[in-house]
């Protein structure tokens, strides 16, 4: 599998780069001070889209949940409050600062990991993106990226 100009070699899109290259990154469950560890799903979740989440200010977690008009699995730290939300959620949008995009729930390893504060009803974690990312917009006072003036 790699990316060809000639003919014969499989052409790889950049979705599908991005894709591979979070793949490669793994759990990182263990390791040095810094290392990075995946988010706990509850037992008899699905991930049918894969998982990956948003990252919001503990400042802004409890104004964002309510706004909400559903939440998946949503776990909170001294630092911030984590959605789960389907895999390339991220794709097309920029997340305003201060939020982050963690691929794959990867979150740094602390001694007391984020805890789960809610669940949804049903077997999927999931918080849909769009509705979060509005939400996001609004508590941050960022306008959408979509309705940002296009430079030259």
């Amino acid at each position: 599998m790699g990316v060809s100009g000639g003919s014969g070699g499989q052409v790889l899109g950049l979705d599908t780069l991005v894709r591979l290259g979070r793949a490669l990154r793994g759990p990182g469950r263990s390791g040095p001070p810094g290392a990075l560890r995946r988010l706990v799903l509850p037992e008899g979740m699905t991930t049918p889209l894969g998982c990956d989440a948003v990252a919001v200010p503990a400042r802004l977690g409890p104004l964002v949940l309510p706004r909400l008009p559903r939440s998946g699995c949503v776990y909170a730290d001294a630092a911030h409050w984590w959605w789960v939300v389907p895999s390339d959620s991220d794709y097309a949008l920029h997340w305003p600062a201060p939020v982050r995009y963690a691929p794959g729930t990867l979150h740094p390893d602390v001694s007391r990991p984020p805890v789960l504060i809610h669940r949804p009803d049903g077997t999927v974690p999931y918080t849909p993106p769009i509705p979060l990312y509005l939400t996001v917009c609004r508590v941050t006072g960022t306008a959408p990226s979509w309705t940002r003036p296009i430079s030259a």
